[in-house]
C-alpha cells in the first residue's frame, strides 16, 4: 500500500517531504486495490500515470520501478515538487556566496548550473535514474545518455547573494532527434520573471560516443510526463533562441589559447560538462566589455564533446547588429523578449571554441551584452 508521510511543520518543508512519498495531493482522484490513479484536474484529460508499490505504471500498463534513492534525506530537504498537473517541476534555490561574482550577483555559470540541477531533479521526481542525467530504464539498458546539443539563456535581472529564485522546468519531444527542455526563472519574493531558457538534448551511446536517434521505447517512457500541446518558454516567433549562429572565422579579434580541462570539469557522463564551455567562451571577452556591460543572453551550439586531455582555444569577435540604429528585442514586462531598448547600450559577439591541435570545432556561440546600470 502506498503511504504518505509528512512530518514537517513549515508548509514548504512539509511539501518537500510529502512530494517524494507520492504525487501532488490534487492528483489523487481515486484509489483502487492499493493503487493511486493520477490524472489531470480536467476530467476529460487522459490518465497520466499510476503509482503503486511496484513503481510507476505507464499508459501501456508497463511498470517503471522507482529508483531506490527516492525518499532519501536529500529528496526530503529539496524545496521542489511537481506542479498540480504533473507535467512540470518547480524548485526554489538560495543564491550562495560562492555562486556570485564581483557584483554580488549570480554568475551566468551559476544560472546554468541551477538549470541543470532542476532538470535532473525533475527527472528523479518522476522515477528516472539517479545514476545519470535523466536516463530512462531503456536508455540505461542500451547504454545511452543525454548530451546537450543547444542551450539558450536570457537573463533580465541577475539574482543577488541570498536571493531566492524559483525555477520551473518541463520537457517535450523533438521528433526522432532528441528532446527539448524549457525553463522559467522567477524571483521568489516578487514572483517576477527574471530569466528564461531553452535547451535541446540528443542521445549518445556511452561506449561508442556516437549519436543515436530516439527510439519509440525511450519516447514512450518520458512523453507520459510531457505537456500534450507544445509549451515554449520563448513563444515569440522571432525570438533570439531560434537564431542560427554563424561560424566565427579567423582571424578573430580576441583570443584565449591553451585552455585545459580540470579534473573537476568532467561530469558523470565522462566528458567536460556543458557549463564549463560557458566559462571558456567568456575567457576571450574584451576586458572593457566585462567591466562596463553585463551578459543578457547567451546561445551555444555544441558540436563535439571535449575530453580531459584536450586543449582548447577560445575565439571572440564583435558581431554587427541587424541595422546599426535598430532597436533590441530584449527585456520587457514580465520578462518578455519583445521590449525595446537603445541599441547603443547593447553589444553582440560571436564565439568559437576549437581544439588547439587540429582546429576542430567544439562549440560556437553568440552573446549579447547590456550596459551596466549606474550604482
Amino acid at each position: 500500500m502506498l503511504k504518505i508521510s509528512c512530518n514537517g511543520t513549515d508548509p514548504i518543508q512539509a511539501l518537500a517531504q510529502c512530494r517524494f512519498k507520492a504525487p501532488p495531493m490534487s492528483l489523487f482522484n481515486r484509489r483502487r486495490n492499493g493503487v493511486v490513479v493520477c490524472s489531470r484536474e480536467n476530467k476529460a484529460s487522459p490518465v497520466l500515470a499510476v503509482v503503486s508499490d511496484r513503481g510507476r505504471v505507464g499508459l501501456d500498463g508497463a511498470v517503471t520501478r522507482l529508483e531506490s534513492g527516492s525518499g532519501t534525506l536529500a529528496d526530503r530537504l529539496r524545496l521542489g515538487s511537481l506542479t498540480e498537473d504533473g507535467l512540470s517541476y518547480k524548485e526554489k534555490f538560495i543564491v550562495r556566496s560562492y555562486e556570485v561574482g564581483i557584483n554580488k550577483t549570480a554568475t551566468v555559470e551559476t544560472i546554468a548550473n541551477l538549470l541543470q540541477e532542476v532538470g535532473c531533479n525533475h527527472a528523479q521526481s518522476v522515477g528516472f535514474s539517479t545514476d545519470g542525467f535523466a536516463t530512462t530504464p531503456t536508455m540505461r539498458k542500451l547504454r545511452l545518455i543525454w548530451v546537450t546539443a543547444r542551450m539558450h539563456i536570457e537573463i533580465y535581472k541577475y539574482p543577488a547573494w541570498s536571493d531566492v529564485v524559483e525555477i520551473e522546468t518541463w520537457c517535450q519531444g523533438e521528433g526522432r532527434v532528441g528532446t527539448r527542455r524549457d525553463f522559467i526563472i522567477k524571483d521568489y519574493g516578487t514572483n517576477q520573471i527574471i530569466g528564461r531558457a531553452t535547451s535541446k538534448w540528443v542521445m549518445m551511446n556511452q561506449d561508442t560516443r556516437r549519436l543515436q536517434k530516439v527510439s519509440d521505447d525511450v519516447r514512450e517512457e518520458y512523453l507520459v510526463f510531457c505537456p500534450r500541446e507544445p509549451r515554449l518558454s520563448f513563444p515569440e516567433e522571432n525570438n533570439n533562441s531560434l537564431k542560427k549562429i554563424t561560424k566565427l572565422e579567423d582571424p578573430a579579434e580576441n583570443y584565449k589559447l591553451g585552455l585545459v580541462p580540470r579534473r573537476a570539469d568532467l561530469d558523470m557522463n565522462q566528458h567536460v560538462n556543458n557549463v564549463t564551455y560557458i566559462g571558456w567562451l567568456l575567457e576571450s571577452m574584451p576586458q572593457e566589455i566585462i567591466d562596463n556591460y553585463e551578459l543578457q543572453s547567451i546561445t551555444l551550439d555544441y558540436r563535439r564533446e571535449c575530453q580531459q586531455d584536450d586543449v582548447v582555444d577560445s575565439l571572440t569577435s564583435s558581431e554587427l547588429s541587424e541595422g546599426a540604429e535598430a532597436v533590441a528585442e530584449l527585456r520587457g514586462t514580465n520578462g518578455s523578449a519583445t521590449a525595446r531598448e537603445d541599441k547603443r547600450d547593447c553589444r553582440q559577439f560571436l564565439h568559437l571554441l576549437r581544439l588547439s591541435g587540429d582546429g576542430l570545432e567544439i562549440n560556437r556561440g553568440r552573446t549579447e551584452w547590456r550596459r551596466k546600470s549606474p550604482r
